[in-house]
Formats: structure tokens, C-alpha cells, sequence
């Protein structure tokens, strides 16, 4: 139901089986299922049910009084928390679905377009890394085609940017298919 992982020293992950996990605690409610599930997670990686999580103005979670930076990310059946001890962190889990075709005009630079061609699990991991640099950033009013990019996506490990007015960061990023879904997270800043 619930994978716990060390990537590095900094950096944790919790992966749930939302539907399992609903199904245990008997509850029906989506949003309630998300909920609960994120707490269980923080239990679980913390050690601890003595946290407080909070979100900001732009609707980051924060963990008061910790130092300790916090992603989450849900899709259908599956949340993912990541935990960073040392600098800011992102994360993104994405159900494989052909969905993407019709939306990638939305996210994928010309570029990226090129590369990805019409196969759903590159436009998927392209998705997800973009929404795990806008975590990382945190702010509002980024352009997932003018201000984020990807490099070599079809790596497990791979490059992304974010780039805007006054503000300009390298990150690895790290890509797993995980059953149906694809889970890319932010490894660390790149400091060139």
C-alpha cells in the first residue's frame, strides 16, 4: 500500500496506493481520501504525527518549523509526497493516458515537439517534469512553453530549466514508469 524510499540523504519519498488506502480506512470521499492520505505519507517519512502542514498563498505546502521542503502529487489511484532536507523540491505523478495528445500544444515547446513526436510517454514525462519545475518555483504565472524546458527526457535522469524575468534555474530531474503512470522528480539544482 505504501513504498518508503531514501533516494539520497536529503531527499525521501513516499509512493500510496490511494485506492488501497481509502479502501482500509473506509473512505469514500475524494478529496478526504487525498487528505488523509497525504497525513499518512508525512506519518510514515517523518517518523512522527507531530507536524503541522500548511499551504501558501500560491498553494505550496509548507511544513511549519521544519527547514524541511515538501512536494505532493496525486493522480487516480496514486500520491506521491517528497521530501527535501536540504533545497526547494518538486514532484508529479501522471496516469499514462492519450489524453495528452490533444493538450500538449499547451505544454511543449517547439523543441521538445521534435523530440516527443506522438509518443504519450515522452509527452507524459514532459508533463510531469514541467509541473514538478512549477512546484519547485512555487510562484504563480509561468508559461509551461516560454519558461520551462526539458533536455534529454527520454534519459531516466535528465535536465530541465526554468527561465523568467529575474529568475533562472538548471535542475536534474528523475523520471520512473510506475505501472500506468510516470513519476518525475526533481533530484537537485544544477549550480553551474
Amino acid at each position: 500500500m505504501i513504498e518508503l524510499r531514501a533516494i539520497t540523504a536529503d531527499l525521501n519519498l513516499g509512493l500510496l496506493d490511494l485506492k488501497e488506502f481509502s479502501k482500509s480506512k473506509q473512505i469514500d470521499i475524494k478529496r478526504e481520501q487525498e487528505k488523509a492520505g497525504v497525513n499518512y505519507v508525512l506519518q510514515n517519512l517523518l517518523g512522527t504525527d507531530e507536524f503541522k502542514l500548511f499551504y501558501n498563498a500560491s498553494n505550496k505546502p509548507y511544513l511549519e518549523q521544519t527547514g524541511v521542503h515538501i512536494s505532493i502529487s496525486h493522480s487516480h489511484d496514486k500520491l506521491v509526497v517528497l521530501l527535501n532536507k536540504k533545497e526547494n523540491t518538486g514532484v508529479d505523478i501522471e496516469l499514462v493516458r492519450d489524453k495528452v495528445l490533444k493538450i500538449k500544444h499547451k505544454f511543449v515547446n517547439e523543441q521538445e515537439s521534435l523530440l516527443a513526436g506522438a509518443d504519450i510517454d515522452l509527452l507524459i514525462t514532459i508533463w510531469a517534469a514541467k509541473e514538478a519545475m512549477y512546484k519547485f518555483y512555487g510562484l504563480k504565472n509561468l508559461d509551461f512553453i516560454k519558461n520551462l524546458s526539458v533536455e534529454d527526457f527520454d534519459l531516466e535522469v535528465f535536465s530541465g530549466n526554468i527561465v523568467v524575468a529575474g529568475f533562472r534555474r538548471k535542475l536534474k530531474l528523475k523520471k520512473e514508469k510506475i505501472e500506468n503512470y510516470i513519476l518525475v522528480y526533481i533530484l537537485n539544482e544544477v549550480i553551474d
